[in-house]
């Protein structure tokens, strides 16, 4: 049975995946950060996961955790979207928050997580805004932009231990908190891209998307199940939009 690790598994992507894994037989690590302990336990009960809590940014927080485990998989997850603003507003303590966590720390438990393995598949989180760039986003952007190039350069480096590094970019997701925060939280920040109204906001991001519909945390889970999959055994350093068709 293989053993997969997942960060920010308390999020709604998180716990989409790990459903998905469990269904499909993984032996489930469920990792987030310690603040998210409650959610953690209770999902950890239910799918018969191990729990794990560390900062994905503490490294050596993250070695103590990860480096004991026989893993076979790994699906960095964790992350943080930062304040909505536009580039001339962003506060840089925030942008090195956003970059802390979204892609030093993706890397750190990257690292760490192929000293462990001997094989097998990594698959990290990334997003359409790190694709094609966000309104009011800019450090998220950014970071993850970083993710993929990251990815590329992993899926060399960790090719000759037979281990497989992709990433996976979803576009809108909902329902639930992400999709409700940023709604809310582009409609506060005042651009020419969005209204100020969240309901407006809603209609608008969807009339973005050509299936014209957000898509559901299950369907970027299932990617993800793909990637980690032998059906994805010739599949290394590959970016897939999960997108609806946006650009």
């Amino acid at each position: 049975m293989t053993t997969v690790l997942i960060t920010g598994a308390a999020g709604d992507i998180g716990t989409a995946i790990a459903e998905v894994l469990a269904e499909r037989g993984y032996r489930l690590v469920l990792a987030d950060h310690p603040d998210a302990t409650v959610r953690l336990d209770e999902l950890c009960r239910r799918l018969d996961g191990e729990c794990v809590t560390f900062d994905v940014t503490d490294e050596a927080a993250v070695a103590a955790a990860v480096e004991r485990l026989p893993l076979g998989g790994l699906v960095n997850n964790a992350g943080y979207q930062g304040v909505f603003t536009s580039i001339e507003h962003y506060p840089l303590a925030d942008a090195r928050r956003v970059f802390e966590v979204n892609l030093l720390g993706l890397m750190t438990v990257l690292a760490a997580a192929a000293r462990a393995m001997t094989g097998g598949a990594v698959v990290n989180i990334a997003s359409m805004a790190g694709v094609s760039g966000a309104p009011n986003m800019p450090a998220y952007s950014a970071s993850k932009a970083a993710v993929i190039g990251l990815t590329k350069s992993a899926a060399k480096d960790l090719a000759p231990k037979g281990i497989r590094v992709n990433a996976v970019s979803p576009a809108f997701v909902g329902p639930g908190r992400m999709w409700e925060t940023q709604v809310a939280q582009q409609a506060a920040a005042g651009s020419q891209y969005y209204a100020a109204d969240p309901e407006a906001v809603a209609e608008q991001m969807i009339g973005m998307v050509p299936l014209r519909r957000y898509g559901s945390v299950h369907e970027v889970a299932t990617v993800v199940g793909f990637l980690l999959s032998d059906d994805a055994s010739y599949l290394t350093g590959v970016n897939i939009e999960v997108s609806g068709g946006s650009v």
